[in-house]
């Protein structure tokens, strides 16, 4: 009778903590926030305007469109092309495709660039507010939108406790088969 009590305790203290933990649980996603922001948008818009940056984006679309006019061409004129023809445009588009990979690489790096500048600008701020938050709305424990772990209360650690609870089960499990 005493384990069938233990057991029932048990399962509404597991039961019962994800209800009380929920209250004080926040989740933030910190690239939406700071990449979502007016200097973002400005930085953006710059990098948008940036003579470099735009003649690469003009470049890889440009290089998009002959690959795919390539493409379309070989698709249509296969049966009527000769074997060198048809082994000029593979190699055309797979040269185009190089290039098209490269400057991709250019223009991503400069937009990560770009965002690496803002989180870093931004980075002392957010951490104020961060930490204002989690005062204000007394958040205990704060997840990253992929759920990582940011921040945790101590007082929500149930190791000990149920350290404790499993050596009380187990006392009472073996004065029983004494």
């Amino acid at each position: 009778m005493k384990n069938i009590i233990k057991l029932y305790l048990l399962s509404l203290i597991f039961v019962a903590v994800p209800l009380f933990a929920m209250e004080g649980v926040a989740v933030i996603d910190m690239r939406t926030a700071v990449l979502s922001t007016q200097s973002a948008a400005d930085a953006f818009k710059a990098l948008e305007e940036d003579p470099d940056y735009s003649a690469n984006l003009e470049e890889a679309k440009s290089l998009q469109a002959d690959r795919q006019a390539i493409a379309e061409k070989l698709q249509k004129e296969l049966e009527t092309l000769s074997q060198e023809e048809i082994a000029q445009m593979q190699k055309d588009i797979q040269d185009k495709g190089q290039d098209l990979e490269f400057l991709a690489g250019k223009i991503q790096q400069a937009q990560e660039e770009t965002a690496a500048k803002v989180f870093n600008d931004s980075g002392a701020a957010m951490q104020k507010i961060i930490s204002e938050l989690i005062t204000a709305k007394q958040i205990k424990v704060l997840l990253a939108k992929n759920e990582t772990l940011l921040f945790s209360d101590p007082a929500l650690d149930l190791t000990d406790d149920v350290t404790s609870m499993l050596d009380v089960a187990a006392s009472g499990a073996s004065s029983q088969s004494d």
